[in-house]
């Protein structure tokens, strides 16, 4: 289905299915379309998340993109190469994936048996996305924290700078998610803080106090954010990341214990 959106300076936009929600961009004179996630320069997006479909990619890139003229320039969002843009006649006869005479059972039975890695943060992304990185009640929770300074981010959890956590230090338990040669790496590791690993944090969340806060540390911020989705699912509630991890703690000058000068 083509729909107009002729104020933005673009003839239409183009159903796909890297995910259930996207579109392609496509110029007023086909001169050019922005495939987003969907057709790749040699390649295409994955579509084992948020309700991708791999028939249906295939069937919106061969109906709808390999129909636009032969010298259409096609901008796809991202190239790991450094690469910035493909043409219509080009993905046509050499892509991989979706040239040729590649049919939609290739297609399909190649993007199933790709078996990718599982993306990291993935679990807490796909939902902002579904929300259109709104809070999941619309309003943000429905009352703040009492027993430090947050901040309620867009993925859904409860933030602390570290400012406010060497501020409360002694009020909350500290819990770093990171492996044991980081905790007594170059980076050093905040005083009074409980080493649980993430890949260990399920089987050990016993040792946790539920009548204290938590704060989850790790490196840079994204492996302590995993960490307070798992405290939340074993009926954890006064729980926070802290924002920037270790580089921003040790950035900012606060106080380690270990680590390099």
């Amino acid at each position: 289905m083509w729909l107009p959106l002729a104020s933005a300076g673009f003839s239409s936009v183009q159903p796909r299915a890297h995910t259930n929600s996207c579109v392609t961009y496509v110029l007023d004179d086909h001169s050019m379309a922005f495939t987003g996630d969907c057709l790749l320069i040699r390649g295409s997006g994955r579509t084992d998340f948020q309700q991708g479909d791999a028939t249906a990619m295939y069937r919106s890139i061969h109906d709808r993109i390999f129909s636009l003229p032969d010298d259409c320039l096609l901008y796809p969002a991202h190239d790991y190469r450094g690469l910035t843009a493909t043409s219509v006649a080009e993905e046509r006869r050499f892509n991989p994936r979706l040239g040729g005479d590649i049919a939609v059972g290739d297609f399909t039975g190649y993007m199933k048996n790709m078996r990718l890695a599982h993306p990291k943060l993935i679990d807490v992304a796909v939902p902002a996305n579904l929300r259109c990185g709104r809070p999941e009640n619309e309003t943000g929770p429905a009352t703040d924290p009492m027993w430090a300074p947050l901040h309620f981010t867009f993925a859904g959890i409860w933030e602390i700078d570290p400012h406010g956590l060497e501020e409360h230090a002694a009020e909350v338990q500290i819990l770093d998610v990171r492996e044991p040669d980081e905790f007594i790496g170059p980076l050093g590791h905040i005083p009074g803080a409980i080493l649980i690993p993430l890949g260990e944090l399920t089987g050990r969340t016993g040792e946790l106090r539920h009548d204290r806060p938590i704060v989850a540390v790790c490196r840079a911020g994204s492996r302590s954010a995993q960490a307070i989705s798992i405290l939340q699912q074993n009926g954890f509630i006064d729980i926070a990341n802290l924002t920037g991890g270790m580089l921003r703690w040790r950035a900012e000058a606060h106080p380690v214990e270990g680590g390099s000068s």
